[in-house]
């Protein structure tokens, strides 16, 4: 295999270019799906984490594992990040306006995102200009985001002082857990999948309840992601804040969000 096959800033999976993700952002292929978090103790919906997935016209709705690599290795990232949190705040806010307000999103950040000197503007920009309440907007942080950790703290603390919520996504995977529940200004964690996948082993039990209890000191909301099955939802209702997953509702475009939404405000 050639050189230029095996770069990613060149190619992916699919055999797109970077300039094919320019091409899409520009023809408006790109799409937000939304997944509902539900309250733990209630079953009531309480907000969404915004899913990335590209309709192309040729291949149909593709993955965001089929194309993130190639915009994070190309830097097209900063420019499609920038979309996806404008794009969630226009929505969100367009919700509140039909639906009631109460509906938090949540956007992840990729590791390139945060090393942006303009994410903390572009974050501001996009409140301000769709009128969102910086309240309802969570940014998700992983443990990947690594470099150089003063930078990182003071980006937080500058998101913070916007008002968004800021979560840890997939704690516990990385070695750098406990490092960043003791430096960083976060509000939630949200629970690797694999702890909620492997929760009936005795040995992940054990390190899922010390999160939680870690979690309770440190006054931390927590979201069990990737609940797949009735016996894990049954589970984890009972010690965390927050549900996601395909058990609970898959990602879903925009119109079928609403149709739930409408459910929502006819049985309140």
């Amino acid at each position: 295999m050639s050189e230029f096959l095996n770069t990613a800033e060149n190619i992916s999976v699919y055999g797109f270019a970077a300039s094919d993700l320019n091409k899409a952002l520009q023809n408006n292929e790109f799409a937000l799906h939304y997944q509902p978090q539900v309250s733990a103790k209630t079953g009531a919906m309480v907000g969404f984490e915004a899913l990335i997935r590209w309709n192309h016209p040729m291949f149909g709705l593709i993955a965001p594992g089929d194309f993130i690599p190639l915009a994070e290795e190309s830097g097209f990232i900063l420019q499609m990040g920038d979309w996806v949190v404008k794009t969630a705040c226009e929505q969100i806010k367009q919700w509140h306006l039909r639906f009631g307000k109460g509906l938090k999103v949540a956007v992840n950040l990729s590791i390139k995102q945060f090393s942006d000197q303009l994410l903390v503007e572009n974050i501001k920009n996009a409140l301000e200009n769709t009128g969102l309440d910086p309240h309802y907007l969570e940014l998700e942080l992983t443990e990947s985001v690594t470099g150089n950790m003063e930078l990182i703290m003071n980006t937080v603390k500058k998101l913070k002082a916007l008002g968004v919520g800021i979560s840890i996504d997939d704690f516990g995977r990385g070695y750098s857990s406990l490092y960043f529940l003791k430096e960083l200004e976060i509000d939630k964690l949200k629970l690797d999948r694999s702890f909620i996948i492997d929760i009936h082993k005795k040995k992940d039990q054990t390190i899922v309840q010390s999160m939680l209890l870690m979690a309770k000191g440190l006054k931390l909301e927590v979201v069990a992601e990737g609940i797949e099955t009735k016996e894990q939802m049954e589970i984890f209702a009972k010690e965390c804040d927050y549900l996601q997953g395909f058990y609970i509702c898959k990602p879903l475009p925009k119109r079928e969000i609403e149709k739930l939404l409408r459910k929502r405000v006819r049985a309140s």
